[in-house]
Parts: structure tokens; C-alpha cells; sequence
């Protein structure tokens, strides 16, 4: 089993999913890929967080990031890893 530098965790749960987790799920991956963290990030889903009024939610790191959306995901992302990723841990 992989050590992941970081984690994203988005929620699955009825209401985080009906309000568009799903392409959440899709923009993260694509995002992890293209820019090649895919060994420094582990994304996972998880049921419901009960944060429902909040969401779409997702964890980064362990803070969560409510009202996520596609559009703006990335831009997201790209605040929280600072533009990269660090290395594995050790």
C-alpha cells in the first residue's frame, strides 16, 4: 500500500452526489493525472459526511472545501497544492 503525501476525499452521499459529485469525482482525477500527482495523491470517496446544506463537499487534506463544483475545482487545487505536490512521505 501506497504512503500519499495527500489526500482527497469527496462525498459521496445523496445530497453531495445529487448536486454533482459525480463530475466532481471526474475533475479531480483528471486534475491528479494531468499533473502527474497520481503517486503523491490518494482520492478516495466516503459516504455522507452529514455537511449536506454545505455541499458538494470534499476533503483535502482533512479540511473540508464545501460547494465544490467542477468549474471551479481546479483553481481550487491549485491553492492548495500551491501550483505542486511534495514527494511521498517517507
Amino acid at each position: 500500500m501506497a504512503d500519499y503525501a495527500h489526500e482527497i476525499v469527496i462525498c459521496m452521499g445523496s445530497a453531495c452526489f445529487a448536486r454533482g459529485n459525480v463530475a466532481t469525482a471526474r475533475t479531480v482525477q483528471e486534475y491528479v493525472k494531468s499533473k502527474g500527482m497520481e503517486d503523491s495523491v490518494e482520492v478516495t470517496g466516503t459516504l455522507c459526511q452529514r455537511m449536506c446544506r454545505e455541499g458538494p463537499n470534499i476533503k483535502v487534506d482533512g479540511e473540508c472545501v464545501c460547494g465544490v463544483d467542477s468549474t471551479t475545482l481546479p483553481a481550487i487545487l491549485d491553492e492548495r497544492f500551491g501550483g505542486k505536490v511534495s514527494a511521498n512521505k517517507a
